[in-house]
């Protein structure tokens, strides 16, 4: 009775693995990483990149929101994501897929929260992870990136949901061909944080390397350092994703050329 959750976890696992068993006779394939590759060579060339890495989509200006220290909401998700530490421990490349989800969920609820009080509009999220932002249309499409796979799975997956995501849109609000809009997009592991800015033919990133978040059991101490960069890294992140969201929400109205205008700026400030 007196195990801890963290303790807990290599006997769910050894549990789920022998429940499941399979037969001898089934055959288990591995992805090649060279497919992976090509999937994604595929998806940019839609977007006139002829090439299958990520180092070779464009860069576009983050829109930030400087988040205070004493921000309710802020304060809440760093003691969400203490309880979680505490429990579960580090966050390690193996922790189990729905332990990393809770820290993902606890980031961009804080991210709805603070957007609606700096915005004054409401937002709800769709799903869980994977999930979209949205206010009457989509704003911003999430997908979970699992640490075992390839970064460009992640990418192609979630420059695939964003073109989804973008003709629902337009189905929604009847545009025409001429019209302009864009959507922004999060892939991330918990640990680290890339972002997307979608429109037609058109993808970018905002940087070749992720922002992170060292979720480390040694956090739980607040003089620490690693207390920190913990508190550090969550910031950033929200900074980024609540200015994201801010961004999109607020020229949910504008003109196509208004939303154009805006875009070009983002893309030739890099």
């Amino acid at each position: 009775w007196q195990t801890s959750v963290k303790d807990a976890i290599p006997t769910i696992k050894k549990e789920m693995a022998t429940r499941y068993k399979q037969d001898s006779d089934i055959k288990l394939y591995v992805k090649n990483p060279k497919g992976l590759a090509k999937a994604l060579k595929e998806v940019l060339a839609e977007y006139g990149i002829d090439s299958n890495d990520t180092d070779t989509i464009p860069i576009f200006l983050l829109q930030t929101h400087e988040i205070q220290d004493s921000n309710e909401h802020f304060e809440h998700c760093m003691a969400e994501i203490l309880v979680r530490l505490k429990n579960y421990g580090s966050l390690v490349v193996d922790i189990l897929e729905v332990m990393r989800n809770e820290y993902i969920v606890a980031i961009l609820h804080t991210v709805i929260n603070i957007t609606r009080d700096a915005t004054g509009k409401e937002f709800k999220s769709s799903g869980r992870v994977d999930f979209t932002i949205k206010e009457a249309e989509d704003l911003i499409c999430v997908a979970e990136d699992k640490p075992q796979r390839n970064i460009v799975e992640g990418y192609a997956q979630n420059i695939k949901q964003l073109k989804s995501s973008f003709q629902t849109n337009k189905r929604k609000r009847k545009w025409d061909d001429d019209d302009f809009d864009y959507l922004y997009s999060i892939v991330t592991t918990a640990r680290d944080w890339h972002f997307l800015l979608y429109t037609p033919r058109v993808i970018s990133q905002c940087s070749k390397l992720p922002l992170s978040i060292e979720f480390s059991e040694d956090a739980l101490k607040k003089d620490s350092v690693e207390y920190q960069t913990l508190h550090n890294g969550v910031k950033k992140v929200l900074s980024v994703v609540v200015g994201l969201l801010k961004d999109r929400a607020c020229a949910e109205d504008d003109s196509s050329s208004k939303k154009k205008a805006r875009i070009e700026e983002y893309r030739s400030k890099k």
